[in-house]
């Protein structure tokens, strides 16, 4: 009888692990479909909205990317049946509504063929969607990574100093362009995730010296003198991409993404105090030392002076009215002013949805930041080993960073950086290194729920 019982047991659990898998992938398969057709019907309203006519040529030129979109899902039903059913929709979602708005900037000044910034975001999803097929396809075990923990630090640092490198970079306001002749891209974008990876399995090997040893002050756990190397390392990095590269933002992010999953390595919240106090104390340095940074504190302190409105602070100030004309529900798509704003289709384009979409659009849009975020942090903590749960949780703070970072910057909670929105602002490289981070998590989420825990390190 207990045989019976047991092999029953047995059966029963196998359905399960037959269903499950199946039913992650049809919710994956709805929420998908139900992206395009928010990201067709917004391309749509604006053509209703900026032209009152409606033109189905750019419709056509979406389906290439969702096509992809649908194959990428497919590849997960046979590669990685339980993977995360929300990360592929809300990412798709989010790309969707950016090319809608970027599309809508060009309609605006007329812009056609490869001259609009549209038409080039959608080839580079396509490129994009394909990296993130091609990682699913072959990556078929994460853990390979950690193999190449210190080649991965290797290959961030020379994405990070490749725009330095006479007769590579280009001329622009800040030293994050890299010119291959028929395109440019931003090498820092890619150093992301290799950092990431580097800093994983560094936090994976030394993880017990950083978390055992400490001196107690005040509540907080402090670590000793030479724990606290690895952390100035990373400042003075971060430090030196401000200095040499005039770029606030990724040496913001970056040092930020260690600092975080240092804290999950370890648990000490005595390395956040640290690591806030070194952040605050660089800003404060840059913006007394380095002209352009305090430029930017400045516009961030007092945008309305006389003497910037019409020159450094008069894209935050247009940005500002622009979200003050949105109001709660928006102007509509299509329907708003936001090329008034310069580079409305990138640095400012969480403006340019506030203005057409309103208050409630971009809450909606920020929901779905955070959707993706705690998706990415749930793959972490529920991860089989040390090594997938630490490089999960850094993609997910990574876009989290950015967010925060672009948005308190057009909002002036906080100085106003270059970074990328993340899927939503016009941008390649960015583009590509985010749908690259989605199928690193679709990747690990699959083997969370599929292998036994396991412990690396």
């Amino acid at each position: 009888m207990a045989a019976e019982l047991s092999t029953d047991t047995a059966v029963v659990r196998a359905l399960k692990g037959i269903r499950m898998p199946q039913k992650q992938r049809n919710r994956e398969l709805a929420l998908l479909v139900f992206a395009l057709i928010i990201n067709g019907a917004a391309v749509a309203l604006v053509q209703l909205g900026a032209t009152g006519i409606l033109d189905p040529k750019f419709l056509i030129y979406c389906g290439g990317p969702a096509a992809l979109a649908v194959a990428l899902h497919i590849l997960l039903r046979l590669r990685a049946p339980q993977a995360d059913p929300f990360v592929l929709p809300v990412a798709t979602l989010l790309t969707g509504l950016g090319i809608a708005m970027i599309y809508r900037i060009d309609v605006h000044f007329g812009a056609h063929g490869w001259a609009a910034y549209s038409t080039r975001q959608l080839a580079w999803l396509l490129i994009a969607l394909v990296g993130a097929i091609l990682v699913v396809f072959f990556l078929k075990n994460y853990r390979v990574l950690f193999r190449y923990t210190y080649i991965s630090g290797l290959v961030g640092l020379v994405l990070l100093v490749l725009p330095i490198v006479p007769g590579l970079g280009t001329n622009a306001n800040a030293d994050v362009w890299v010119s291959l002749g028929i395109f440019s891209f931003q090498p820092g974008e890619l150093a992301k995730i290799a950092l990431a990876i580097f800093f994983a399995g560094y936090l994976v090997r030394t993880r017990e010296s950083l978390a055992s040893t400490g001196t107690r002050l005040l509540g907080f756990t402090f670590p000793r003198a030479r724990e606290f190397g690895p952390l100035l390392v990373i400042w003075l990095v971060s430090m030196g991409i401000i200095v040499m590269q005039r770029d606030l933002g990724t040496g913001l992010l970056l040092f930020g993404m260690f600092v975080s999953m240092l804290y999950v390595a370890t648990g000490k919240t005595g390395w956040v105090l640290i690591g806030v106090v070194l952040a605050a104390s660089g800003a404060f340095l840059a913006s007394r030392v380095l002209p352009y940074v305090g430029a930017r504190f400045q516009n961030w302190l007092d945008p309305f002076n006389p003497d910037t409105i019409d020159g450094d602070s008069m894209q935050m100030v247009s940005g500002l009215f622009g979200l003050a004309q949105g109001g709660l529900a928006g102007t509509g798509l299509g329907q708003g002013r936001p090329w008034l704003t310069p580079v409305a289709q990138s640095d400012y384009i969480i403006p340019s949805l506030g203005e057409e979409l309103g208050l409630i659009g971009l809450f909606a849009i920020l929901a779905l930041y955070m959707v993706f975020t705690s998706r990415g942090l749930r793959i972490g903590l529920t991860g089989q080993d040390d090594f997938g749960k630490l490089l999960a949780t850094g993609l997910a703070v990574t876009i989290a960073l950015q967010v925060f970072i672009m948005v308190g910057g057009v909002t002036r909670l906080i100085p106003l950086t270059g970074l990328a929105t993340p899927f939503l602002a016009a941008g390649g490289s960015s583009l590509v290194a985010n749908w690259i981070i989605v199928a690193i998590l679709l990747r690990i989420s699959d083997a969370v729920r599929t292998r036994p825990r396991a412990v690396i390190g």
